[in-house]
């Protein structure tokens, strides 16, 4: 579970920037990982100032999985008990004195325990990370669900998606990740019909969120030469250009130009995935070049 959502430093370091931020000490490091977590320590500060109602089912499904981790990972009560043991039934007094001598231990005072008593920290930080990610995410999307730009909650909602962003685990997961947030912007554009600026910036979006899916996905599919990956785009391009296409109805002409734009992109979509597609099952190796939806293959010798 831990692994899936934050890998060990990010984890680590997300709960130092939370810290942080809200009032504890500071930690004179900077990490790679802090302009992605940032939106997820910013809906962290907005959690903590003012905390969101939560259901109950998770509130209690939470603790269940952090008390489970906790043992698991031996924080707490289970800590102290197994280093001794540890010590004890696997090193004897020459292997404590060779690590103390390496390690820069003294030269009788125990190192394993203080080791473990270090990595039960460094665990704890991981579990607090995960809390404060998983509350603030579900939280504070339940809260700002439903709104659309012009909504208080709006930028907030905006903020919540990049959290999820900053927690995704894989460009596969990111991918998914846009891909859902453009069917979002598809259903905020159906509010906004007859708003022209704000119509036509929710569907900017909506496509920049779909190139940005799009090519995470074709290009994890060209790496892996796996053409499944690229199942998911097309029953995203299905499904999305259907729905695109409801906007056509009663829409004023300035609307309809814009949605048919929309509508041009999913067809250039559909195109680039089975263009991959068929550079895969014939074996052609990956594209060297791409564009803003991925790699961009080269034609099967048979199909020329």
């Amino acid at each position: 579970m831990i692994s899936n959502l934050f890998s060990r430093r990010r984890a680590e370091r997300f709960a130092q920037l939370l810290d942080e931020a809200n009032g504890g000490r500071r930690h004179h490091v900077r990490s790679r990982a802090d302009d992605h977590l940032a939106a997820l320590v910013a809906v962290g500060r907005q959690l903590h100032a003012d905390p969101p109602p939560v259901n109950p089912d998770f509130r209690t499904g939470l603790r269940a999985m952090l008390v489970a981790a906790a043992e698991r990972e031996g924080i707490g009560a289970t800590a102290p008990e197994s280093a001794p043991a540890v010590r004890r039934g696997v090193l004897g007094q020459r292997g404590a004195a060779a690590q103390r001598a390496t390690l820069g231990g003294g030269p009788r005072g125990p190192l394993l325990p203080a080791v473990t008593a270090r990595r039960a920290r460094a665990r704890g930080a991981i579990l607090i990370g995960v809390t404060a990610g998983a509350i603030a995410v579900s939280g504070i999307s339940a809260a700002s669900e439903n709104a659309v730009p012009g909504d208080a909650l709006y930028g907030m909602k905006r903020s919540t998606e990049r959290a999820q962003l900053a927690l995704a685990s894989s460009d596969l997961s990111r991918g998914q990740l846009f891909l859902d947030f453009a069917r979002t912007r598809l259903g905020e554009a159906a509010a906004l019909r007859g708003d022209r600026l704000g119509f036509d910036a929710v569907l900017d979006d909506m496509d920049s969120d779909t190139r940005q899916g799009v090519r995470l996905l074709t290009t994890t599919a060209a790496q892996r030469s796996d053409p499944a990956g690229l199942e998911s785009v097309n029953a995203f391009v299905t499904g999305q250009r259907r729905a695109v296409g409801d906007l056509l109805d009663g829409a004023s002409r300035t609307e309809r130009d814009r949605v048919r734009r929309s509508i041009a992109l999913l067809d250039a979509i559909r195109k680039r995935s089975d263009a991959l597609r068929a550079a895969i099952e014939c074996e052609l190796p990956v594209p060297s070049g791409s564009d803003a939806l991925g790699p961009t293959p080269t034609t099967c010798p048979g199909d020329r």
